[in-house]
């Protein structure tokens, strides 16, 4: 059954952008702090504290994820996701002080609007103050601004894609996504198969068949990251399971994926205490991600010259 994302508890989403800039911030707050995995399968991953989650490392939990644009260049932002959970008590106890726990991925939106504008500390505190009224938007807005698909011959034959939200429910169980598509292949439905965006000239996939003898680098500025939270009661480890089967949605809607240059990641949130089958909230997780990334598409608007799904 389909739900709000903001139908979990424990969760805030919001996002802040630039919209002449063409890029932003998206945040997912757990102020109580979730146990989170993550997974990251392409070559070019612009992240922050991603050491957090190795199930070998001593924290069991963290406070929030940011997903940005800017590629490392806006890696500073989940600074300001830091400093609005710091003045309101929020992190692990030191001692000393209370240190936030914040990761973060971001896309490379450089190539769509102003290559020397990108997210910083202001922008996500800004997204954290949205998240207080949790009502999450899609299309252009946040960590999707700037986010294109099908980029295989350059930006102006790709098409605009965003911020994508999704959520089910079984009985008490519940599982959301949030996802920035800023993938170098197409994007086909998940139910139909149809082809919704990307390579405006043809099928991506057969374009980079075509180009197998060329040593150029045809894969940089692509990476789709996203969040999966549930209710479900689970420690690090697990959610690190669950973050590789969520990402079992990408291949599911986006042909081709995980390239060298890619940085596609999945962080899997805990956020609840309702006891499930790992298995059944994997699959789940598939499936809400994929549904994620198609509603990214669907709910893009044509922007920066670009055409959209939604036109």
């Amino acid at each position: 059954m389909e739900i709000k994302i903001t139908d979990i508890e424990n969760i805030k989403v919001g996002s802040a952008q630039d919209l002449e800039a063409a890029t932003g911030v998206t945040v997912v707050i757990c102020e109580k702090g979730a146990p989170t995995g993550i997974t990251v399968m392409g070559g070019g991953p612009a992240s922050r504290d991603s050491n957090l989650l190795d199930p070998l490392s001593s924290g069991k939990f963290i406070h929030g994820v940011a997903l940005a644009g800017g590629s490392a260049f806006g890696l500073d932002a989940a600074g300001g996701v830091m400093q609005y959970l710091e003045e309101r008590g929020i992190g692990y106890d030191t001692g000393a002080a209370k240190v936030p726990l914040v990761c973060q991925s971001d896309i490379y939106d450089l190539g769509v609007g102003k290559a020397d504008v990108r997210p910083d500390k202001a922008m996500a505190y800004a997204a954290c103050q949205d998240a207080e009224r949790n009502d999450p938007k899609e299309g252009n807005v946040g960590a999707g601004t700037g986010a294109t698909v099908g980029k295989i011959k350059g930006v102006e034959y790709a098409m605009k894609s965003g911020l994508g939200i999704y959520a089910e429910k079984i009985g008490d169980l519940k599982v959301g996504a949030v996802v920035a598509v800023n993938a170098f292949g197409d994007v086909f439905d998940y139910d139909t198969k149809e082809k919704l965006a990307g390579y405006t000239l043809g099928s991506c996939e057969e374009a980079l068949y075509s180009a197998f003898q060329d040593e150029a680098n045809l894969f940089v500025g692509n990476t789709t990251i996203g969040v999966v939270v549930t209710n479900a009661a689970f420690d690090k480890a697990q959610m690190t399971k669950i973050a590789r089967m969520a990402h079992n949605g990408y291949p599911q809607v986006i042909c081709p994926i995980n390239t060298t240059a890619d940085g596609d990641s999945v962080y899997a949130m805990s956020v609840g205490d309702v006891k499930a089958n790992i298995d059944v909230v994997g699959t789940l997780a598939q499936r809400v991600m994929a549904k994620a990334i198609n509603r990214a598409v669907k709910e893009a608007k044509p922007a920066y010259g670009l055409k959209a799904y939604n036109k």
